[in-house]
This record gives C-alpha cells, sequence and structure tokens, in this order.
C-alpha cells in the first residue's frame, strides 16, 4: 500500500516478517565482521566476511551494484562517515571502523551499521562507561574520546528508536536524536557534530524509500507515524564539524575538518501493537526496555 504526498509505502505484517528476515541476515553478517575484524586486516577482508555470510543465507547484497557501488558493504575508517568503499587499506589498532550493511530476502530488504573502535585483539568493547580518571578502556593506542563518541552516537540510535514508539511525528525521531547527542556531549564536554547532509529513510521493496529522517530538530513535524512504516534510524556524529565532502571515488563521504565520525543504523517496523527492530537478533527488547519501551510481537 502507498499513501500520501511522499508515497510511503506501508507494510503488511506478512511483508514485516520478509524484512525481518533480511534483518536478520545483515545482523549476522555486522556481527561477523566485527568478530573477524583485526589489525591487519584490509577493509577488502572485512567485505569478503560479509559476502560469505549472506551468500550461505541465500540472500542478496543490498549494496553490491547499487547505482554502480562495487562491494557488499560499506567500510568507513576514521574521518569516513559513511559509503568508504572497501579495498587495500590496512586496519589499525585505534582506527575508527563503521560498516554498513544491506541484504534482500525475497525482494524485501534489511539495513544497518555498527561502529567500533579497533584494539590490538578486535573491536573495544564500549558497553561500559568510560574510567572517571579519564582512562577510558584503558587499551593501548585506543583514543578514549573515540570509544565515547562510538557509545554517544549508538546512544543516540537506541534514543531515535524509542521515539517512534512514542511519538505522533516522523520529526520527533529527530528531536530525540539530537537530545541523547546534546546529553552525551554535555555529560563529557565533548562537542559533538550531528551531520545534516545524509539521513535515514523509508526501507522496504527498495533500500531507500521516502520518507527521509533526519537526526536533528525541524520546524517541520513530518509524517504521522502510523502502523506499517518500516524506517532506517542512522545518526551519523562527528567530533568535529557536520560538514561533509564527497572524494574522488564519488562515494566515500568525509569530515570536512577531519574529525572523526560514528555510524549506527537499524531498520525498524511500526506494527498495530508498536515497534521491533528488524535488524536486531533480539528485535531490540533488550535496548528499548532501559527506554522503558516494549517490543511488538511479530
Amino acid at each position: 500500500m502507498v499513501f500520501g504526498r511522499e508515497r510511503i509505502e506501508y507494510k503488511t505484517p506478512d511483508q514485516v516478517r520478509l524484512m525481518r528476515r533480511a534483518g536478520l541476515v545483515v545482523a549476522d553478517a555486522l556481527a561477523a565482521v566485527r568478530e573477524a575484524a583485526r589489525p591487519g586486516m584490509t577493509t577488502a577482508d572485512l567485505d569478503a566476511v560479509a559476502a560469505k555470510v549472506i551468500a550461505e543465507a541465500g540472500a542478496t547484497p543490498s549494496f553490491l551494484g547499487y547505482h554502480g557501488y562495487p562491494a557488499v558493504i560499506c567500510t568507513s575508517v576514521n574521518d569516513e562517515v559513511i559509503h568508504g568503499i572497501p579495498g587495500d587499506r590496512v586496519l589499525a589498532v585505534g582506527d575508527l571502523v563503521s560498516i554498513d550493511c544491506g541484504a534482500i530476502v525475497e525482494g524485501w530488504h534489511g539495513d544497518s551499521a555498527v561502529s567500533f573502535v579497533l584494539g590490538p585483539d578486535g573491536p573495544v568493547s564500549h558497553d561500559v562507561p568510560p574510567d572517571p580518571q579519564g582512562g577510558g578502556p584503558g587499551v593501548p593506542g585506543v583514543d578514549a574520546d573515540d570509544v565515547a563518541l562510538v557509545r554517544a552516537t549508538e546512544a543516540a540510535l537506541w534514543a531515535g528508536i524509542a521515539a517512534l514508539a512514542s511519538g505522533r511525528r516522523l520529526n520527533d525521531v529527530g528531536v530525540a536524536v539530537e537530545a541523547a547527542v546534546d546529553l552525551a556531549g554535555g555529560a563529557t564536554g565533548a562537542e559533538y557534530g550531528i551531520v545534516e547532509g545524509y539521513v535515514g529513510h523509508g526501507i522496504g521493496t527498495a533500500m531507500h524509500q521516502p520518507p527521509d529522517v533526519v537526526n536533528y530538530r525541524t520546524s517541520t513535524a513530518g509524517p504521522k507515524l502510523r502502523p506499517g512504516m518500516c524506517l532506517a534510524i542512522e545518526p551519523m556524529v562527528t567530533r568535529g564539524t557536520d560538514q561533509t565532502r564527497v572524494l574522488e571515488d564519488d562515494w566515500t563521504v568525509v569530515t570536512e575538518d577531519g574529525s572523526r565520525a560514528a555510524h549506527w543504523e537499524h531498520s525498524v517496523a511500526i506494527l498495530p501493537g508498536g515497534i521491533v527492530v528488524l535488524t536486531a537478533p533480539d528485535g531490540g527488547a533488550e535496548r528499548l526496555a532501559a527506554l522503558g519501551v516494549t517490543i511488538a510481537s511479530l
């Protein structure tokens, strides 16, 4: 069903279940990439890991061939915000790595992204708060401020997702994301930038659909949130400017001032009984419970 001036595609519960299958493939691929990531690997090595998971699931990569994109995942490192192309770049301790992945099952898409800082033995956990004395995770070669950025961006993602459960209009998501970024920055004294040139989106029979989902407050309330909407929420946050530019490969987006960036994303469905995160293995139950939200059954 398609309604409204933006031609939003509203999904039936059966269609959402197909999207859930695609979302779980993406979740598995991202988990495998994170598990495999080590210093000395190339970004092309990570692409191969994701490609294998998607192929073994009988799914199709969303990104490969999309407007000519040459890889299965996007691997954006340090000042690269999004759309970094996997290649011969060798990862090192201290790199901030963002991985974006999409997959298709029976014509329906899932899309998700994660960020992590690479330590000597793999990605550094950011689940525990930093040392109040400034030691951060205590991992040699890792900047605690990068770990804090990753944590803040993920928290902003979940705040935006939770807003889908309680909000009335789409820009309630942007309000929640910006508030979460401001809160995180205020707690640490960091000045974060929210990238405005790239936003979240509707998702379904195409990877990118109306409506746009911005990550900041606007004067426009946006369309009403209603069952059948499926949305990719994806804040992109930097340790500096919100201004970006595109490199000569016509894909890779970097921060204008060279500051590091993090990117998190989930695909989320609004159902008659609430919301469910299609690209989270548990449907988002654990993280949303901490925000007072119970996920809907699917």
